[in-house]
């Protein structure tokens, strides 16, 4: 088991103790920024975690996913000017996000890890970048974001999609995919939009838009 001062995975600060335990790993928390984090021992390996990223069926026939994005997509485009340009970071195996955007009149590139590895997007400048249910699996969070802070065009958004943390951590759901190792608070955003001088917007629970 780790010992207490285990560096958070975001802000990288040893003020971090032991949250809880379960699913045969422990989780910790950071008393900087409120991330609640897997330390890195107990990360599951790539081929594991593509073979349950191969198991997601989410395509913009699903009526439900497709609302389930809105949360994000409604109010992330009143920041938009026309035919802004963007791109869908982690888009997943079946990229819905985009197909969606792209009725609504704004292109967006494609990046994914396993899925979609474009090298290419790291070049761009966009107007805005978004993330669906993926920083809860980045290992390297705050690096990723920065990276990808420093491709928007000034005035850009980045639209991120997680679900907070709640309470009842012990028993949520959430924690229980075992390719989830970071879960975050309103207050852990209002840490990183302080680290990259952003402004903070919260449209609604798990909505978190983040503007240069």
């Amino acid at each position: 088991m780790e010992k207490e001062n285990t560096p958070c995975l975001l802000c990288k600060s040893n003020h971090t103790h032991l949250f809880t335990t379960g699913e045969n790993r422990i989780y910790m928390h950071c008393n900087e920024c409120d991330l609640v984090f897997v330390p890195p021992a107990y990360f599951i390996s790539e081929t594991e975690e593509k073979a349950k990223y191969d198991n997601h069926q989410n395509s913009i026939e699903n009526q439900g996913y497709v609302d389930f994005l809105n949360r994000l997509l409604i109010p992330l485009q009143s920041f938009l000017p026309p035919n802004a340009k963007g791109l869908d970071f982690g888009c997943g195996p079946g990229p819905t996000l985009h197909q969606i955007m792209k009725q609504n009149g704004f292109e967006m590139d494609l990046y994914d890890y396993f899925y979609h590895p474009d090298q290419k997007i790291f070049t761009r400048k966009y107007d805005f970048i978004t993330m669906t249910e993926v920083i809860e699996h980045l290992h390297h969070p705050y690096e990723t974001l920065q990276t990808l802070w420093n491709m928007l065009k000034p005035g850009g958004v980045f639209g991120i999609m997680t679900a907070f943390r709640v309470e009842e951590f012990q028993n949520w759901y959430y924690k229980r995919d075992l390719t989830h190792i970071a879960f975050y608070s309103p207050k852990t955003f209002s840490h990183i939009a302080q680290k990259l001088d952003a402004k903070r917007i919260i449209p609604q629970s798990g909505v978190v838009i983040l503007q240069k």
